[in-house]
């Protein structure tokens, strides 16, 4: 396999695997703290409207439905995992896959919460770092958490594929 197709089949397993530890924890966080689990079809409802020209919505909930929005909003989540593992490994280069480090995985992490902060959350309605939902401090903490796991997910994806020699 030549180099630049090894780097996206890298990138799309890590992300997918990072995605995917993302979710899981959304689950937990629902069993254990009684956290809501993500609207995707919200993120869809939004993205699905981007090619109308319209970016604001005050608040998404109120805007029509989208026919297919759920998928949407569920494949574009995992595309972009996708995409922010793809930086990832651009960052850091390619020995990174070989021998992950948390540090550089948990900052990229970090890093990709400013994705909610100023595009998603600020696009739905809730304003920047969510400065209009309910409780501001609590959606910034969970959106920063989540995304800290998605980084661990990065690197814990990475791991595994050290472990098993190879993904395929």
């Amino acid at each position: 396999m030549d180099e630049a197709a090894g780097f996206v089949l890298d990138a799309m397993l890590i992300g997918t695997g990072a995605t995917a530890t993302m979710d899981l924890w959304s689950v937990l966080r629902k069993m254990w703290f009684g956290v809501p689990m993500p609207d995707y079809g919200m993120v869809g409802r939004w993205l699905a409207y981007l090619p109308r020209g319209r970016f604001r919505h005050d608040p998404i909930a109120a805007t029509a439905p989208v026919r297919g929005e759920a998928a949407i909003g569920w494949i574009s989540h995992y595309l972009i995992g996708m995409v922010l593992a793809a930086l990832l490994l651009f960052s850091v280069g390619p020995d990174w896959v070989s021998a992950p480090t948390a540090g550089a995985a948990l900052l990229a992490g970090a890093c990709t919460v400013a994705a909610p902060y100023f595009i998603l959350q600020p696009g739905m309605g809730l304003g920047i770092a969510a400065r209009r939902a309910r409780n501001p401090a609590t959606a910034r903490l969970h959106s920063l958490v989540t995304h800290l796991v998605f980084g661990f997910g990065l690197y814990l994806t990475a791991q595994a594929r050290v472990v098993t020699t190879g993904w395929l």
